[in-house]
């Protein structure tokens, strides 16, 4: 089986690890309501730590950066079903059930949701689409269950409408405070800017402006000297730290940094 399978292309997936532990950061555009089914899952941002266990749900706000890990446990493959809450489907919602944010939401983005039997039982209704992936199925019914899942997790926590109906830009934040809590993820800067309320070029000249240097030159280097800080002062090796610090490979994280402070990373300490 893929990882991960759509199951409705766009609206639910059903994803499937056996064997291996896996992370990777993500730019989470989309909300999402899942279901832990087995394993463990871990989602980690600059502000919050989260994870869920076999029979955990979680909803997963908009536009942030997160390092998800999968992790099957012992006696247990490693399983969730996502409905993906995208915009344009919580939209027509709104307008059809005359729904809107009423105050600005000011909860935490990832929420665990309490065991329910409505929401349990919404999750059953979707395994028969899981064990029939290869049938095609239309995208009104993709609507049907995306409806159902928010009106459900609405009346087990009513707060988080604001949080799921907000269709407001993302306001300009502190550029600063931003990028050093959110530097390590391995995203493009297009993202960055995204999620920082500004325009691609907007973002550029505000952080020329503060940091006195283009994003991919002050990335690389402060990606380079948080490294070094690691392995010199918390015996940190460079194979377990160049992933969490968004080098793509071991080989491209040495060259940098060799190139950056004249010695292999291996030579530090």
């Amino acid at each position: 089986m893929t990882n991960p399978t759509e199951i409705i292309p766009g609206v639910i997936f059903f994803s499937y690890l056996a064997t291996m532990r896996k992370e990777h950061h993500a730019f989470l555009t989309h909300s999402a309501l899942v279901l832990q089914v087995a394993g463990e899952l871990t989602l980690e941002t600059a502000s919050q730590k989260i994870s869920t266990r076999r029979g955990q749900m979680l909803l997963i706000g908009k536009n942030q950066l997160g390092q998800l890990t999968k992790t099957p446990l012992p006696g247990e493959d490693y399983e969730t079903i996502v409905i993906a809450l995208q915009e344009d489907l919580l939209r027509a919602i709104a307008l059809e059930e005359q729904m809107e944010a009423r105050h600005k939401y000011t909860g935490l983005p990832n929420v665990l949701i309490p065991p329910n039997d409505f929401l349990q039982g919404y999750f059953q209704s979707v395994i028969p689409y899981v064990r029939n992936a290869d049938e095609k199925i239309r995208a009104s019914m993709g609507m049907l269950k995306v409806k159902e899942g928010v009106k459900l997790l609405l009346h087990t926590m009513p707060e988080l409408r604001d949080l799921l109906f907000d269709f407001s830009e993302p306001y300009k934040i502190d550029l600063e405070k931003f990028m050093l809590s959110n530097f390590h993820f391995n995203v493009p800067v297009e993202k960055f800017a995204q999620l920082t309320g500004r325009s691609l070029a907007g973002f550029k000249r505000d952080f020329k402006t503060l940091f006195a240097a283009s994003p991919r030159q002050w990335l690389q280097e402060r990606r380079l000297t948080e490294a070094r800080h690691l392995i010199e002062h918390k015996n940190k090796k460079p194979s377990a730290i160049y992933l969490d610090l968004g080098f793509e490979s071991l080989s491209h994280f040495s060259h940098s940094f060799k190139k950056m402070f004249g010695k292999a990373p291996s030579e530090m300490g």
